[in-house]
């Protein structure tokens, strides 16, 4: 039988996600993976990164559960927090500017920054980044040891990455020219790396001064993207591992779709602002 499901597209720094409202729209849980993946479709479905569900939470004050362009369920994904965090309080979800959002990768804090009634940006508290390999989650020994300087065999070459999760897993690899990164080539492969058993995210960075880092990105299941809110802080946070950045001032990470804000704060916290934006509503159907 088939079913008009209501969505809304939604962008973050051009990271968009099909987003659906299941205080309306209640799917069969056999059914997500699929439907991300049909979803996602440029061809046949909507065209987007993956999709976002919006969900009553038990623990926080509103839940949301992201999936992959390929159908995996992500554990965290910053920029569609933003997003998320816009679309609870545009539609009165949540009538307050500060709450708390679930994800797989835990509780976060989020604060809705507005102007003459309108969202101008949100800021995410990220928490804690965890350095340790146990993490990420790698395959080895000493898996409580911190993966700030890590190694990995490509091809006969030895590529050197910084391990940083963010509530989902990153690999963040050092790059002398952002513009000649190899991230649809190597991106891949780091992806999938036999000591990496659920995978993992994997960004070039390029650190152009104290307050600014060049950023590219191969997001686990989705390939290239414009922008990755974890990503960015994973990014901050192993430039600021190497001594090439300061801790608690503000770093503008520069994404293909445009500028994240982020603070590894002294408490240990990390805090991402940046901009969220509707692009369509409509439906799609359902088989």
């Amino acid at each position: 039988m088939t079913k008009a499901v209501k969505f809304t597209k939604m962008h973050a720094l051009g990271n968009n996600y099909i987003y659906i409202n299941q205080f309306e729209e209640p799917l069969e849980e056999d059914s997500l993976p699929s439907l991300a993946r049909k979803v996602s479709e440029i061809q046949t479905g909507i065209g987007s990164d993956g999709m976002i569900l919006i969900a009553p939470s038990k623990t926080a004050d509103i839940k949301m559960r992201v999936f992959n362009s390929d159908g995996s369920e992500a554990k965290n994904c910053g920029n569609g927090l933003r997003c998320v965090a816009r679309y609870v309080y545009d539609h009165s979800i949540v009538n307050k500017t500060q709450f708390q959002i679930e994800t797989l990768g835990g509780i976060v804090d989020a604060n809705i920054n507005v102007d003459h009634g309108v969202v101008q940006s949100v800021t995410i508290d990220m928490g804690q980044p965890r350095l340790e390999k146990a993490a990420l989650p790698m395959f080895g020994e000493d898996l409580q040891d911190q993966a700030t300087d890590e190694q990995l065999d490509i091809d006969g070459e030895t590529i050197s990455f910084v391990g940083v999760s963010m509530g989902n897993p990153h690999a963040v690899i050092f790059v002398d020219d952002i513009n000649e990164a190899p991230v649809e080539t190597l991106g891949p492969k780091i992806e999938k790396h036999e000591c990496f058993p659920e995978w993992i995210n994997v960004e070039f960075i390029k650190v152009i001064n104290e307050k600014e880092i060049d950023f590219r990105v191969w997001e686990r299941g989705s390939g290239v993207t414009y922008a990755c809110g974890t990503g960015a802080c994973a990014a901050v946070v192993a430039a600021h591992i190497r001594g090439l950045v300061p801790q608690g001032k503000p770093i503008t990470v520069h994404l293909l779709g445009g500028d994240l804000e982020i603070s590894w704060h002294t408490d240990a916290h990390v805090w991402m602002t940046g901009p969220a934006e509707y692009i369509c509503t409509g439906e799609f159907y359902t088989d």
